[in-house]
């Protein structure tokens, strides 16, 4: 009896391959930087949010997309409650707030509303705002993605010219199994990595020991595995929490705190790869 073996067809597997595609830039901004984890749950979004603050602290002009169609945070998170504006009902103009120009579907709809749609309706929500917002004369829009290897992402890169991708991700070895996952992607799709960040990389006590909650220097290890920067390390900080809960994040409420030095000196990182 002939023995079989289970695994993908190599018609699907054709199917699934990199093909060549025209990638537009977002109209109004100079640089598209998506942030990214492929793994929920990480502090993608409080670092999307500080890393664009940061961004402007150095002289920046940015704006953030939140391309989390789900789970939308970005309202709650720069304290946004109005509704974008349109002068013509077919473009709207971004919601300004602590100097970032911000657009999200949660800008759209009640805060309690669940978003139960299909994959094409995710990917019409994400040419809408990348197509169909104003972005005014901006160095960096940054994207704030949502988790895994999906829809989303797929139209990012397939479709838009994205200048680069910084992946967060906690030292657990569960987390940086879809790291590993969201790293092969982008290079298949041949976006850039700028780096990888560390997040929630320790927790300092107030006697100044470190405890190692999540594991340690797991991220440094993939990044170097795999022959990426690594960025740096974040800690677990319950400044940064209340921060981005209250809606004004860390990076604009305490500029000096020594986690918001660590979001600028990051930010001056990126910076200088793109204009060097």
């Amino acid at each position: 009896m002939e023995k079989k073996t289970v695994g993908l067809s190599d018609n699907f597997k054709g199917n699934t391959a990199p093909k060549n595609f025209i990638k537009n830039p977002i109209t109004g901004t100079k640089f598209t930087i998506a942030i990214s984890s492929a793994k929920g749950g990480v502090g993608k979004s409080t670092f999307a949010v500080n890393f664009a603050l940061a961004l402007k602290a150095i002289g920046q002009k940015v704006g953030i997309l939140d391309a989390d169609i789900y789970g939308p945070s970005l309202p709650k998170m720069m304290n946004i409650n109005d509704k974008p504006k349109s002068e013509d009902g077919k473009s709207m103009t971004p919601i300004n707030q602590y100097g970032i120009q911000c657009m999200s579907i949660g800008f759209l709809v009640d805060k309690d509303t669940p978003m139960i749609w299909r994959g094409p309706m995710v990917t019409s929500a994400i040419k809408t705002f990348t197509q169909k917002v104003l972005w005014n004369d901006l160095d960096f829009i940054i994207v704030d993605m949502p988790p895994g290897t999906g829809d989303t992402q797929l139209t990012f890169a397939q479709e838009i010219k994205v200048d680069g991708a910084i992946i967060v991700s906690t030292p657990q070895e569960i987390a940086l199994l879809d790291v590993k996952r969201g790293i092969n992607m982008f290079d298949k799709l041949k976006v850039p990595i700028l780096g990888l960040i560390d997040n929630m990389s320790f927790f300092e006590a107030e006697d100044g020991k470190k405890y190692n909650i999540f594991g340690k220097d797991g991220v440094e290890k993939v990044a170097k595995d795999f022959k990426k920067e690594f960025l740096g390390k974040i800690p677990i900080n319950v400044d940064l929490r209340i921060a981005a809960d209250s809606g004004k994040p860390l990076v604009e409420e305490n500029p000096d705190h020594p986690i918001s030095i660590i979001f600028k000196e990051t930010a001056t990182k990126v910076k200088e790869y793109f204009f060097k």
